[in-house]
């Protein structure tokens, strides 16, 4: 089960947010550049970064800096998302040095723009974002609620070539409560081929635990934030993570490059 350290950015800082409001505690590194290279010296080897403010006013704005800085400077893959529209946003990311870009809204807009992204760039570098509240989609920075069931639109996304989803359940996330196991199973358990990346309600190793018992259905990763900056793992006690401002951030862990 893959861990992958979660990057939330609001106005180019590191926040963190709980159902999608921005919490005001800050007990980490606002910089998103030394947040990520903290992850990287921690031996993270994929790292998710999620542009907020581009999710609701549909332009990648200050954060694009933050995000070609934090590709140029690391040497693991890069996923992000939030205001991708087009196929040229896509295209402008993927320049930019990141690896995987997550598409949501346009999914649910233009199915048919899913296909060009897939044929132009890969099914290796096209995500399919799918973020759930109560058995519906929510699109557009989720302020909208569409009349679209989880299931129904990863089917259909499978079949117009997406190769993996990352799956948000918004009222699990930041909220410690643990992740939503009975909808990554079924929506698991319906897919042909396609991974799944769980997101949202991770507490602690018992829960990594609890997905890992999914990787035979294909649940093989999962997007962690709020446990990881709040220390609540075990491991977390032998790092760095209590002095960190005394790491030297140039000196990366062992993890090998990934693709």
């Amino acid at each position: 089960m893959l861990v992958i350290p979660a990057i939330d950015l609001q106005h180019g800082q590191c926040v963190r947010h709980r159902e999608g409001r921005i919490e005001d505690e800050k007990d980490y590194f606002s910089d998103p550049l030394r947040m990520a290279k903290l992850w990287r010296v921690q031996d993270a080897k994929v790292l998710h970064v999620a542009n907020l403010d581009a999710a609701r006013n549909e332009t990648l704005g200050v954060n694009i800096e933050k995000i070609k800085e934090i590709a140029a400077e690391l040497d693991i893959p890069i996923q992000t998302g939030g205001g991708v529209r087009s196929l040229e946003t896509i295209e402008s990311l993927l320049n930019a040095g990141v690896y995987r870009v997550v598409i949501g809204t346009m999914a649910v807009r233009s199915p048919e723009l899913v296909v060009q992204a897939v044929q132009q760039f890969g099914s290796s570098r096209i995500v399919v974002g799918i973020e759930a509240d109560e058995g519906r989609i929510r699109t557009n920075g989720r302020s909208l609620q569409v009349d679209l069931d989880p299931i129904t639109h990863a089917l259909d996304m499978e079949s117009r070539g997406v190769k993996r989803f990352v799956y948000t359940s918004i009222a699990r996330e930041g909220r410690l409560a643990g992740p939503n196991i009975p909808a990554y199973r079924e929506l698991a358990s319906q897919l042909t081929k396609a991974r799944i990346t769980a997101a949202g309600g991770v507490s602690g190793y018992l829960d990594l635990l609890a997905l890992q018992a999914l990787e035979p259905l294909g649940v093989d990763s999962v997007i962690v934030g709020r446990a990881l900056y709040e220390n609540r793992f075990p491991c977390q006690k032998i790092w760095c993570w209590h002095e960190k401002e005394r790491v030297d951030l140039s000196k990366p862990s062992t993890a090998p490059l990934s693709s």
